[in-house]
């Protein structure tokens, strides 16, 4: 089976329509102000608005609303701006929470599990039983991100995939951290995973999406 894609952090129509013409399954929108990824609600509902009505997007990736520690009421209207077929859920979301919100929403949810040892793969029960996909991150260190010490993703850090060589997981999961064209192929076929999720290593400036790096990345991760 194919890997599936998500490009995180996109802003632009063109950058949407790129993705869909290489075939990228998911795409993702965030919504955390300390990052240069952050999309205002007027953003996103542009983006969102011209992507649904772009003749050229006739297969077009589903969207994802990246979320961090959001309230109900964020997230209603970060749901009415950017229409999404999933929410990912990044912050500190417990699993009654996770509960609540795809109770709540009717729509698919993704909390992240961000790894730093071995025994956070495990967190993976957790959720077993309230959402639709996990999503395994690197856990940030903030002693080596002097520059952005709060984000809780996005950072261009990785783990170690070995944690997840040998898991067994109750959810489909996509993998995130670190990910590279250089790498992807290799991420792969030793977590098995179904779905990789890239956002630093495809710009070409912090928070701007390279057109390039996305192609060269889309094609390591699904075809090797």
């Amino acid at each position: 089976m194919t890997t599936a894609v998500k490009i995180c952090g996109i802003s632009s129509l063109d950058i949407y329509r790129h993705c869909a013409q290489l075939g990228v399954d998911w795409v993702g929108f965030v919504f955390f102000p300390a990052s240069p990824r952050h999309l205002q609600l007027a953003q996103a509902r542009a983006l969102a608005d011209a992507a649904d009505s772009d003749t050229q997007l006739t297969v077009p990736p589903r969207r994802v609303a990246l979320c961090v520690d959001a309230s109900d009421d964020d997230l209603t209207a970060i749901i009415d701006a950017a229409r999404p077929d999933m929410l990912q859920l990044h912050g500190n979301e417990n699993a009654e929470r996770v509960r609540a919100i795809k109770s709540k929403f009717s729509l698919p949810v993704m909390p992240v599990i961000k790894v730093a040892n071995k025994s956070d793969i495990e967190k993976a029960e957790l959720f077993s039983d309230c959402a639709d996909w996990l999503l395994f991150d690197a856990a940030p260190n903030t002693a080596m991100i002097t520059n952005e010490p709060n984000l809780p993703g996005g950072t261009g850090m990785s783990f170690d995939w070995q944690y997840l060589a040998e898991a067994e997981l109750p959810l489909p999961f996509m993998l995130a951290g670190g990910l590279t064209a250089a790498n992807v192929a290799e991420a792969v076929s030793l977590t098995n995973a179904p779905c990789v999720d890239v956002s630093s290593s495809v710009e070409k400036n912090r928070g701007k999406k390279s057109k390039t790096a996305i192609s060269a990345f889309v094609k390591a991760a699904k075809f090797g």
